[in-house]
């Protein structure tokens, strides 16, 4: 009796996450029939004409950094050759540094302002509400109209206002965003990894979203803000670690447009170690919870919003919580093997871990339309395609443990410090990133845990030879190795 409740128990768990997963991935499914089916934007939008000086708006872009010593230099010489009129332009350096950068970058900014150059050096005694704190308190003070912000590893092209600017001619939007280029896409394993994530979401799940008119979120940088619509939506708020995402929402509930620039590269650096990338994780998808937990009651209860944008914010604030439901997948996976072998479970229930493989072909034609778009690839690449899928999928398996803890603590409520990722400026192979003092050295719980996922997914490996059941062999096969390159490079990482 005992042995019958604990494998429907796990059953109905491992199904329900099959099935939520499957959700999502129609979804996926359907913002990619948004993004082929988009019309792009035609000439006769309102836009402000840059050439006359009447109408060139004051912005002031925003740089909030914190501990940047090896980007800090790059960041400062780039920005200041963005293209724009002088006495219409304001830089603020945003600076919560604790360490000696923060010397640097003051005689950085000092040199440029005898040049004439229109840029303050703004810092705070502490880092309340941390990056959002910042970004508050340097709008109290900003003379521009609108609002750039670019985080210290970001690199927009000289002439990044002039394509960004002139949309805001349009009242009613609020917020122009621009899609993240790559500096170091081909540095090594791990970024191309990272790289192939993101460009999905700044493709697909932009304009996919964008062209119904569904919520979109400005990404925390690369990226323009209308002044008065931060202050209408209430500013930007720290109680969250994605407060870019927080505010996106608050915003487009109270109706403002959000206008998202495919067409507009803003290249930066990857993470080039894991421990880096493990931090950024962390704080998207804890953030992600969090803003899931704080917004949906308000997106849903908001008058005037079609269901179908309901529907689509909904999954968006939910998108984090895929990885719970991978990760869950993943370690009840193995007792299903042995549930399996009992009488009193009919075998059809079991062919319903094809939803999985279902789900994984409808990702993988999502991906393809990403991969040959960015990279402008054709259908001759495809087995290169197939073959950075499979990496692709297999290492963010591994990462599904770590993603769970950060999504489990933000749907509690659990606040935690707003962690940086840290900068390397690193963008060919010869360079190299041991040195940089801003690398943790600790071995966190995660790690230890993720050692012992390598050893129970072997586990499930030879259960297949056991059992003489090989239906869940590649899949746990995977897992052994996705697991096995979180732990090695972590460890990598730290000595």
């Amino acid at each position: 009796m005992i042995l019958e409740i604990v494998s429907y128990t796990i059953l109905v768990i491992y199904v329900t996450s099959l099935l939520l997963i499957l959700f999502y991935s129609l979804t996926q499914l359907n913002l990619l029939i948004n993004y082929l089916t988009y019309k792009k934007a035609t000439e006769n939008e309102p836009k402000f004409n840059l050439t006359q000086p009447e109408e060139v708006p004051k912005v002031t872009i925003q740089l909030p950094i914190y501990n940047e010593e090896y980007v800090v230099d790059r960041l400062l010489k780039n920005i200041i050759k963005l293209k724009y009129p002088s006495d219409k332009l304001e830089i603020q350096v945003l600076d919560d540094s604790t360490d000696e950068s923060i010397t640097k970058t003051s005689e950085i900014i000092n040199k440029f302002q005898q040049e004439g150059v229109d840029i303050k050096h703004i810092t705070r005694k502490n880092r309340v509400g941390f990056k959002a704190g910042a970004l508050k308190e340097g709008l109290e003070v900003a003379s521009g109209e609108f609002i750039a912000i670019f985080d210290a590893d970001f690199l927009p092209a000289p002439h990044w206002l002039q394509k960004t600017v002139p949309y805001f001619k349009d009242p009613e939007i609020g917020v122009v965003q621009t899609r993240w280029g790559h500096l170091n896409r081909n540095y090594s394993l791990l970024t191309k990894i990272q790289a192939f994530a993101l460009d999905m979401h700044f493709t697909i799940e932009q304009v996919g979203r964008s062209a119904k008119g569904h919520f979109i979120n400005f990404n925390g940088t690369a990226g323009i803000w209308r002044k008065a619509c931060i202050l209408d939506a209430g500013n930007w708020e720290g109680d969250t670690l994605t407060e870019d995402l927080d505010l996106s929402y608050r915003a487009q509930i109270k109706h403002w447009k959000f206008k998202y620039l495919e067409n507009v590269e803003t290249p930066a650096e990857l993470p080039v170690i894991i421990s880096a990338a493990r931090t950024q994780q962390f704080r998207w998808n804890k953030g992600g919870a969090e803003n899931f937990r704080k917004t949906v009651r308000n997106l849903l209860a908001s008058k005037n919003i079609s269901n179908k944008t309901k529907f689509h914010g909904f999954i968006h604030l939910l998108n984090s919580s895929m990885f719970l439901c991978a990760f869950l997948i993943s370690v009840l996976s193995v007792p299903i093997l042995f549930i399996k072998q009992q009488d009193f479970i009919p075998n059809w229930v079991f062919n319903l871990t094809g939803i999985f493989i279902l789900s994984t072909l409808i990702l993988y034609v999502c991906y393809w339309f990403t991969y040959k778009n960015i990279q402008g690839k054709s259908w001759k690449n495809i087995l290169n395609y197939t073959k950075t899928f499979l990496t692709f999928f297999t290492v963010i398996l591994g990462f599904t443990l770590h993603n769970s803890f950060a999504v489990i603590e933000g749907h509690r409520g659990k606040r935690s410090e707003f962690v940086r990722t840290p900068k390397f400026n690193i963008k060919n192979i010869s360079d190299s990133w041991r040195g940089n003092k801003y690398i943790s050295k600790s071995i966190s719980r995660n790690i230890i845990l993720e050692a012992l996922l390598v050893l129970y997914f072997a586990f499930g490996i030879f259960s297949a030879f056991k059992l003489n059941d090989f239906s869940l062999f590649p899949f746990h096969l995977m897992l052994v190795i996705g697991f096995g390159f979180v732990f090695f490079h972590s460890i990598r990482s730290r000595i």
